[in-house]
């Protein structure tokens, strides 16, 4: 995909008549940034960045403006700054980036009830539906453009195509602010002049592989016979990537779909090697968690740590559990057995990241025995004492010390 700061921007500049590029993927233009500059009009065109200022932060978002001096997201701050000195730096505010995000899926809505939730700012919509009353996907993608805009003062950029992988390219082809329609019987003319990147899956070192065949677009990729590609990345990559090659992706647009997984984690001002301060950590993201857990009454049969160290090497590990669990305190024990077993406990950690997945319905009957009933009454206790009073009454004995405000906001965190 490309680097989206707007550069090789693609739209459609006049009326599409076809009716068959029905799937549209709608994508917010630098969505937390565009939020933040609701409040800060006199910085509309300027560099800027959202994140917190600390040399140790990473980048939570950037203008296009910023884009082009080669900032990106999740890039380090300092970095970043190196980059683009000139930028203005605003905190982040999550509670406003999901009210804005609420407010544009229900948009979506009144268009069409075929809405795909991938993320806060972005879904797929299908349109077939809406054809009728609304006119042509390019119509309507306008439409959606213009209605974001009118009741948010955010803008967005429209792909339409046949299928969700050439609309998901063309958004982000016609960014920012753009609209770009590719009709079924063009797919091939759009998608073949691509680079390789464009294909979802091709990281660089896949990315690597293809090139060394001499394969440089999403035509050379169509055009080289299936097995020399599958000798080269393996029988399931292989196919994968001929058939988006072809513009041919099967998947429709699924309005409903459960969350996948539930995490939080925390990037640190300092580097941190002290076992018992990451413990404590550890057992703060897993409470967060099985909060989340038990208020969308869902469990998880599978625990996830994620480290990443000061020269920025990260690793996940992950044990499934012979029960699924709600609860913090199963996580954070599975958490800290994952970390023990590591290998690199005592390495200087940057970021610490507790994740549950694999997650079911929520589970009413424990069986005869519930090996962690008294946590489970615990739990639930705080639970309805932070209903009613708040989440600041009541903390484990380990976190009564911890002092929030000199700790950077978690990822996740609920507002």
């Amino acid at each position: 995909m490309s680097k989206q700061d707007g550069s090789g921007r693609q739209v459609s500049a006049t009326p599409v008549d076809a009716l068959d590029p029905h799937i549209l993927h709608v994508d917010m233009d630098a969505f937390f940034a565009s939020v933040e500059l609701l409040d800060h009009p006199e910085l509309v065109g300027k560099p800027v960045i959202v994140g917190h200022p600390s040399a140790r932060s990473v980048v939570t978002a950037a203008t296009y403006e910023a884009r082009r001096f080669g900032v990106n997201s999740a890039m380090p701050m300092a970095l970043a700054l190196r980059r683009c000195p000139q930028a203005i730096v605003l905190e982040p505010h999550y509670d406003r980036y999901q009210r804005y995000s609420k407010q544009v899926m229900e948009l979506f809505r009144d268009i069409t009830p075929q809405v795909e939730v991938l993320g806060i700012d972005e879904a797929f919509l299908d349109v077939a539906g809406a054809r009728r009353l609304m006119g042509t996907p390019w119509q309507i993608g306008g439409r959606i453009r213009e209605l974001v805009f009118r009741e948010t003062g955010l803008r967005c950029s429209v792909g339409a195509a046949a299928t969700k992988y050439v609309a998901k390219l063309a958004s982000s082809r016609s960014k920012p602010d753009g609209l770009l329609v590719v009709p079924k019987a063009e797919t091939l003319a759009f998608l073949h002049p691509q680079p390789i990147s464009a294909l979802w899956g091709v990281g660089a070192k896949t990315g690597e592989k293809l090139e060394r065949l001499g394969l440089r677009t999403v035509g050379d990729v169509a055009a080289i016979p299936l097995d020399a590609l599958t000798r080269a990345v393996g029988t399931a990559t292989a196919s994968h990537l001929h058939e988006l090659s072809w513009g041919r992706d099967p998947r429709v647009v699924v309005t409903e779909t459960a969350e996948k997984s539930i995490g939080h984690e925390r990037t640190f001002e300092r580097n941190i090697s002290d076992r018992a301060e990451l413990e404590r950590e550890m057992l703060r993201l897993a409470n967060a968690v099985g909060i989340r857990l038990r208020s969308g009454g869902v469990q998880a049969r599978t625990v996830a740590l994620k480290l990443r160290f000061d020269d920025f090497s990260t690793i996940t590990r992950s044990r499934t559990l012979a029960d699924p669990t709600d609860l913090g305190r199963r996580i954070y024990e599975e958490a800290r057995t994952l970390y023990a077993e590591s290998g690199r406990a005592g390495e200087p950690v940057r970021l610490l990241g507790v994740r549950a997945e694999q997650l079911l319905g929520h589970v009413a009957d424990q069986g005869l025995w519930d090996d962690d009933g008294d946590w489970r009454e615990a739990e639930t206790a705080v639970d309805a004492i932070t209903a009613k009073f708040g989440r600041a009454l009541v903390r484990p004995a380990t976190l009564l010390g911890d002092d929030p405000d000199r700790r950077m906001p978690m990822k996740g965190d609920p507002t």
